[in-house]
């Protein structure tokens, strides 16, 4: 065995999979008869647990991949220490949960070991921004640029150390030894890669805890590792410490500096960094002067407005960008109403959907006054997209992203290889509306990874399922009559609904199939309900007849889910909450590649694969028509793709969800 690859596996659930498939693929870029094996450290305490579960998942695809449970609290170097324990290669690699072995880099690593069999490698190692702006890795002690021949590394007794800053002795004394030795070698070509959290991690998080850098050079000469060039490496790694305002906050920056012992007097070091900040203030501003006037007088007002205190009895719901009671936060808003009755919900709505509102609704016009004073007062704030006009999120204040759908096509910073699409996005805007985010709910694991990833932010994950899929998990069957009697069908009838989803590259709404023919392939009494994407507006565009009705306008897509017998849809997610229902799932999808291009996607559902299909997929009307006149859409074979495929979307809808989500956000009372 080559290389023993050690990865951490904790608060990394939106890379770490990514990270471990780096490694395990590397034969499959070309690394040959390179022998790897991955060793991933995990947790079983709650914390850990959903990384834990993709190691696992991982691990059952590839005997290569070993999982090992650390003992005591979390630690990343303990976690680093026990895996190097476990280790039966020649060399020790050590890789982040949000680190990437770049394709083909297991060959040249292989290469270079073997024609100079070296006791450290010096591999080449860049870092990519939330924004994708790739970077040379800063030349400060970081496992992830080093491989240690295993032997060297026990006979050397070097470990990580725990807490902050673990790197800087081992990393340091190796080189300092290998160096001595004559048995220090380099590779020219980046080999790893590091995507840098955002937000929610130890390195960017402003504390006296970065201190510890301090400490740890001072055990590092303690422990003999103050050779030559290191008293140059503890200057550039602390001075960037200090100079990292995500790690040092402004008031112990004098502190650090003088406990640093760092060369040159502080006044000199604040003065450069005054004239940085100057600099960015006066940018702020001359971006501000372009705000229309009303704009600015809306905002003064919401600034005094902001001194009012926050009104513990008020919450404030959205939806769809202020088109009015849908979704998500409709289902925790019912739910609210009657688990805190004494909170006052008010919804916030653009003047072009009032009609759109339930009569006896609280209600304000989106970038009102009576808006404004709701946003800066409300203590709860809930949305499944954002609010309008770019608030200012008070202490005190807690927001709920409920979402609206899994993600099936790429959303967030995953959007940035996709610049068709991205035109015109602000993806600083994404960030900080995603940093006001105090809880984030999750549907399944799949979009908890994703929604880790995409808007990396310090929020907790709510892995609770839809509140808007309850109604799905307890559907009756008068339920159901109920509602097929309100849109005018008949009892007996085959109900279809059809629903699409909206496309980036093509405006308007135009079904890729003659709905009329859909409907008469269902037999006597089919009918084919048309619910176009509400990007289109209220209406399909469809000739309404016996066989087809157009519910875009309908209010609830959820009540059309229970009233339909299947669904057929192409790429909309709403394909993950039908599932609930366990009923046939149809996937139509005419320009899959097309879409797939375009707009990126997460699960491949032409794959046939169990979990990634969720029933019959036709490419072709005429394919369609086959499948419901043969009756292929409602067989056993759709039936077992279908149930895979709930196992995996659908794993914490059970009815209650919104119950969940309220008790948790809402001050409920025991009794």
């Amino acid at each position: 065995m080559l290389l023993s690859v050690v990865v951490p596996a904790h608060h990394a659930r939106g890379r770490l999979r990514a990270a471990l498939e780096s490694v395990t693929g590397q034969a499959a870029a070309g690394s040959g008869t390179v022998e790897i094996e991955l060793i991933a450290v995990g947790t079983g305490t709650p914390d850990g647990a959903p990384e834990l579960a993709i190691a696992r998942e991982c691990a059952a695809l590839d005997p290569r991949l070993r999982v090992l449970l650390l003992d005591g609290p979390w630690d990343t170097g303990a976690a680093r220490n026990a895996g190097a324990a476990a280790a039966r290669g020649t060399y020790l690699l050590f890789l982040d949960g949000d680190d990437l072995l770049l394709p083909g880099a297991a060959a040249e690593i292989a290469a270079r070991l073997a024609a100079d069999r070296p006791d450290v490698l010096r591999v080449g190692h860049d870092r990519v921004d939330w924004r994708g702006v790739r970077q040379p890795g800063p030349a400060l002690p970081a496992a992830r640029g080093h491989l240690f021949r295993r032997a060297f590394w026990d006979d050397a007794r070097l470990r990580f150390t725990e807490g902050p800053y673990g790197d800087v002795v081992p990393v340091h004394r190796a080189l300092l030894l290998a160096s001595d030795a004559g048995t220090l070698a380099a590779l020219d070509r980046i080999c790893v890669r590091h995507h840098p959290r955002r937000r929610g991690t130890p390195a960017t998080t402003p504390g006296r805890a970065h201190f510890a850098v301090i400490d740890a050079y001072d055990r590092l000469a303690g422990e003999g590792g103050d050779g030559p060039g290191t008293a140059a490496a503890r200057t550039a790694h602390l001075t960037a410490v200090l100079g990292d305002r995500g790690r040092i906050a402004p008031a112990d920056r004098a502190a650090f500096f003088r406990a640093a012992g760092l060369p040159g007097p502080y006044a000199a070091h604040r003065l450069r960094e005054t004239v940085r900040a100057g600099r960015a203030r006066a940018r702020a501003l001359l971006r501000a002067g372009h705000k229309s006037l009303r704009a600015r007088v809306m905002r003064a007002v919401y600034r005094a407005d902001l001194r009012r205190p926050l009104d513990p009895r008020l919450a404030v719901y959205g939806a769809y960008w202020n088109r009015g009671v849908a979704c998500n936060p409709a289902a925790v808003y019912e739910k609210a109403r009657e688990l805190v009755p004494h909170i006052r919900g008010v919804w916030v709505v653009s003047s072009r959907h009032l009609d759109r509102m339930p009569p006896g609704v609280p209600y304000v016009i989106e970038g009102s006054r009576a808006y404004w004073r709701t946003m800066a007062t409300a203590t709860y704030l809930v949305n499944n997209s954002s609010f309008p006009g770019g608030f200012t999120k008070r202490p005190g204040q807690v927001y709920l992203q409920t979402h609206h759908g899994t993600p099936l096509k790429t959303m967030g910073l995953d959007q940035y290889p996709y610049p068709a699409l991205t035109n015109g996005v602000d993806f600083e805007r994404i960030v900080a509306h995603t940093d006001q985010w105090d809880f984030s709910l999750s549907a399944n694991p799949h979009s908890s990874e994703v929604w880790d990833r995409v808007y990396p932010s310090a929020y907790e994950q709510l892995p609770y399922g839809y509140p808007r899929n309850d109604v799905l998990c307890t559907a009756t069957a008068e339920q159901a009559g109920k509602i097929r009697a309100e849109l005018g069908i008949a009892p007996g009838a085959t109900v279809l609904l059809y629903a699409p989803t909206h496309r980036d590259y093509r405006r308007g709404f135009v079904p890729r199939l003659d709905v009329e023919r859909l409907a008469r392939e269902l037999g006597p009494g089919g009918v084919l309900l048309v619910r176009a994407h509400y990007f289109y507006g209220r209406s399909a565009g469809t000739e309404a007849t016996e066989r087809v009705i157009d519910v875009t306008g309908h209010p609830r897509v959820e009540e059309l889910c229970v009233a339909a017998d299947a669904l057929i849809t192409d790429y909309s997610s709403l394909m993950f909450d039908y599932a609930c229902l366990d009923r046939p799932i149809i996937i139509y999808a005419p320009d899959w590649e097309a879409y797939r291009a375009s707009r990126g996607t997460y699960v491949d559902l032409l794959s046939g694969r169990p979990g990634d299909t969720p029933g019959v997929v036709a490419t072709t009307e005429d394919e369609l028509s086959e499948a419901l006149r043969t009756g292929a859409w409602r067989s056993e074979g759709a039936a077992a793709l279908r149930a895979a495929f709930r196992s995996r979307f659908c794993p914490y809808d059970d009815g209650k969800a919104a119950e969940r989500v309220v008790r948790r956000i809402f001050p409920v009372s025991a009794g």
